[in-house]
């Protein structure tokens, strides 16, 4: 089994190699790289531009993973996903087209463009690693991540994710603009290149990934930080500004990428400090407002924030 300290070393090692291509974005990078290592998948919701395919992308480049990119429109099927079985004229056989959705990484490029039938087609491969194509189950490639993106401005001809679908995402992330002087850097790298395209050197491969997801399982998580967890989740529940708080998931997203945060850091035991720091991701996109806050785009923060307020810290 890999150790803690190579899983650090892998894990620096691909964060440097991607940082080739994205700049500036190194918390955001570290926290899609521990949801991966956490066997996680990740929505990216932020305005165009702002390198959310190249990320996905670079990712499946450094970690040597097979990618694939599906554009989500109004008129894309489930088949369009999952594939399906065509009828062989020749030898007078159906035969399985497997779909993109048969890959290591999926880009689900503006997902709540797809309707809600399309989007259900990802239900299962997400949650369950799998896919079942006429009353057939089939495996899909292990590890399968999703990497969706969504454009938080554009709402007309879109369809919102339903909360199941939601839920399923571990981490919920924006990239954010990039300062000036990481703008000015962005550009001088494209003049230095002479190419849009950046050559991005495999630093691990599916198998390394699956063993560094192995030995994450040997952090160890003090038993306060359980309940440090819990009462972070309760506490979305009980604020009465939530019609509904988070799902039991949340809690084992919290578990599992603190896990993974810790192990990147070359530790083998967590802190309350890396619990709090993914509290935004795992519970915004988890945290379903009453009507009356539904126009309000700072509420849910302010749970957030009352949330980990109110949950006494343990001392480890």
């Amino acid at each position: 089994m890999t150790d803690i300290k190579e899983v650090s070393t892998v894990a620096k090692n691909v964060i440097a190699e991607v940082e080739r291509a994205v700049v500036g974005k190194r918390a955001a990078l570290e926290m899609i790289l521990a949801a991966a290592l956490a066997g996680g998948h990740v929505l990216l919701e932020d305005f165009p531009g702002l390198g959310k395919t190249l990320v996905a992308r670079s990712f499946a480049a450094v970690l040597g993973l097979d990618f694939k990119r599906i554009q989500f429109t109004p008129d894309l099927l489930p088949a369009d996903i999952t594939g399906g079985y065509i009828f062989n004229r020749t030898t007078n056989q159906f035969e399985l087209r497997k779909g993109p959705i048969f890959t290591n990484i999926l880009l689900a490029d503006e997902i709540n463009r797809a309707s809600p039938k399309t989007q259900s087609a990802l239900l299962e491969a997400m949650q369950e690693g799998q896919v079942t194509l006429e009353g057939e189950t089939l495996r899909l490639p292990d590890p399968f991540i999703v990497l969706a993106t969504q454009n938080p401005i554009e709402y007309e001809g879109t369809f919102p994710l339903p909360e199941a679908q939601l839920d399923r995402f571990m981490l919920k992330l924006g990239m954010g603009y990039p300062t000036a002087e990481e703008e000015r850097e962005i550009l001088s790298r494209r003049r230095a290149r002479t190419q849009d395209e950046v050559q991005l050197r495999e630093v691990a491969s599916a198998q390394k990934l699956l063993e560094l997801r192995e030995s994450i399982e040997s952090v160890h998580v003090h038993k306060d930080l359980d309940a440090y967890i819990v009462g972070l989740v309760q506490a979305t529940r009980e604020d009465r500004r939530t019609a509904v708080g988070s799902s039991p998931r949340g809690s084992l997203a919290f578990l599992k990428v603190a896990r993974a945060f810790a192990a990147l850091a070359g530790r083998d035991y967590v802190l309350p400090d890396d619990i709090k720091y993914f509290a935004n991701a795992v519970l915004a996109h988890r945290i379903i407002l009453q009507p009356e806050y539904w126009m309000s785009h700072t509420v849910t923060g302010e749970v957030i924030r009352d949330a980990i307020l109110r949950t006494a810290v343990p001392v480890i």
